[in-house]
């Protein structure tokens, strides 16, 4: 039932209604329902999500330009909310962000109505627009990136994460596996892909809170050495490994992947590879060689693009401006080439995706559970963009825009490699029901 008595704005309600139609179709066909600020609800009533336009000139907001960015900052500045999926919201309006460029004559009558709509006003910058200072992918920026993301605070993700705050895809062995069984199970699969054995010198790129250090040194009798450039994360880890009695044999300390001494018998990265960039894989990989010993293997786990859906320059990136500035993905293919150049070779090569999606269902659910928590921790904003970062990820996993994959790569050396002849050995005492 609409409120409003003014006839003007109940025009721009009507105009648009009309335009969202245009868009969507009739309005019992939405996969959405509608609520305008004036509080009408229209679309089919067993809808599982209900867009809230809070305000007169929400939709030119949504959708002028029409580009992901825009329509991110739609929702994070609070011109719309969700009520519900988040993700099932993602998937009914995303493809208007590509109007433009598939159907420019019918976008071009839409951009004209659109227009006629009242204009926003210039949103307040409220801080959140990650700083990036000096050449992409130096020491200096690389450090001032990453903790722009996992500087939010450790309150921040105990919200939303699993007890030993793996931050990475879990590992559903069973249909009714929860996020704690799923993130404990990835940890063993990581450890024995690697076959890792008492008395081996672990190294963690990009170790995050120390959740597979601390895993690894109880359960397979390894030391471990852990790399961050969060200081916070730095700090949790290693007060984990002194609660758990083991901060002798483990430790994670602030350092970039270029700045590691030493040599290691096992290399391990979960979920680092995206910061690294492009252009700076070959010296990753050149890095990673080095630190290994012969004959000792790597375990590479992280997020890849499809070759045909890697992002378009001409189009601003929600990811980049907000969660992950400098972040980079690319194919699985180009990574594994950079891998061999380097020396490794390549002895497995699983696809996680289908895992991912789930992991990040989870991650939304813990974190719109805890939301009163999550606010207070850090802000309605910060809460904001990592539910709609994260939903929008759920559905690029589903669709197979992006993946996950865990490389297992070996410094070989003459003669046989020294590995088993199949995996059995990984599964053993692995109950999968898929």
């Amino acid at each position: 039932m609409s409120l409003v008595n003014a006839p003007a704005e109940q025009r721009v309600v009507s105009d648009t209604v009309a335009l969202i139609e245009d868009l969507l179709g009739p309005v019992n066909e939405w996969p959405v329902r509608l609520r305008t600020w004036d509080g009408s609800v229209l679309g089919p009533p067993d809808a599982d999500v209900t867009v809230v336009l809070t305000r007169p000139w929400s939709l030119r907001s949504l959708l002028w330009p029409p580009t992901e960015l825009n329509m991110a900052e739609a929702f994070i500045y609070g011109d719309l909310d969700v009520e519900g999926n988040v993700e099932a919201a993602y998937r009914a309006f995303l493809p208007i962000a590509d109007l433009e460029w598939r159907h420019p004559r019918r976008f071009a009558r839409l951009a004209r109505e659109l227009l006629r709509l009242p204009a926003p006003p210039p949103r307040e910058e409220l801080g959140h627009v990650a700083g990036t200072i000096g050449q992409t992918h130096s020491l200096e920026r690389d450090r001032s990136s990453v903790r722009h993301h996992y500087d939010v605070g450790n309150d921040f993700y105990r919200q939303w994460l699993d007890g030993r705050m793996q931050y990475s895809c879990g590992y559903f062995c069973n249909s009714e596996d929860d996020l704690d069984a799923a993130q404990t199970a990835k940890l063993e699969h990581i450890c024995r892909k690697l076959r890792l054995a008492p008395g081996d010198r672990l190294l963690d790129i990009g170790s995050g809170w120390g959740g597979l250090l601390e895993y690894a040194v109880a359960n397979f009798g390894v030391t471990g050495l852990g790399v961050t450039l969060s200081e916070p994360q730095a700090a949790e880890a290693n007060e984990r490994f002194a609660r758990a009695g083991i901060d002798q044999l483990a430790r994670v300390e602030i350092q970039d992947y270029r700045e590691i001494e030493g040599t290691f018998d096992k290399l391990v990265s979960v979920g680092m590879i995206e910061h690294v960039g492009a252009s700076r894989l070959g010296e990753y990989f050149e890095r990673a060689y080095q630190l290994l010993n012969p004959g000792g293997v790597f375990l590479c786990h992280g997020i890849s693009v499809a070759w045909d859906r890697q992002p378009s320059p001409r189009r601003g990136s929600f990811m980049r401006r907000y969660v992950f500035p400098d972040g980079e993905l690319v194919p699985i293919s180009s990574l594994l080439r950079e891998a061999e150049r380097a020396g490794f070779e390549v002895r497995d090569v699983e696809s996680l995706r289908e895992h991912y999606a789930r992991t990040l269902r989870h991650w939304v659910a813990n974190l719109e559970a805890h939301r009163d928590e999550a606010v207070a921790a850090t802000d309605e904003v910060t809460y904001r963009i990592w539910r709609l970062y994260m939903s929008g990820c759920a559905h690029n996993f589903e669709r197979g825009v992006h993946n996950v994959h865990q490389s297992l790569l070996l410094k070989p050396t003459e003669g046989p490699s020294g590995l088993p002849a199949t995996r059995a050995d990984w599964y053993a005492g692995a109950n999968a029901d898929g």
